[in-house]
């Protein structure tokens, strides 16, 4: 991948492949909802062993019952390749 920053069409297109995730400007964010504070920290620990392996690292803010992703690609200065891709792999957790 290139980290190519996306057209606003590209974005749309990609985020309607992938379930609960929306465009906030210059970001990708989802929440996802569990059932208690462990769930929620297992969840956060398997998003950060996929950041890792990609090498794009997502801002998680997680609590009890809840993660929220929100993802960009900061040296592009908005959302690409990188970030769709991110997304798709979180949903599959």
């Amino acid at each position: 991948m290139e980290r190519k920053l996306l057209t606003v069409d590209e974005i749309a297109a990609g985020v309607s492949e992938y379930t609960g995730w929306a465009v906030d400007g210059k970001l990708l964010r989802r929440r996802f909802e569990f059932a208690d504070f462990a769930a929620s920290l297992s969840f956060v620990n398997r998003v950060g062993a996929i950041a890792e392996e990609l090498d794009h690292h997502p801002d998680i803010t997680f609590g009890w019952g809840y993660a929220d992703i929100a993802t960009t690609t900061h040296d592009r200065g908005g959302i690409t390749d990188y970030d769709l891709t991110l997304a798709a792999r979180i949903n599959q957790i």
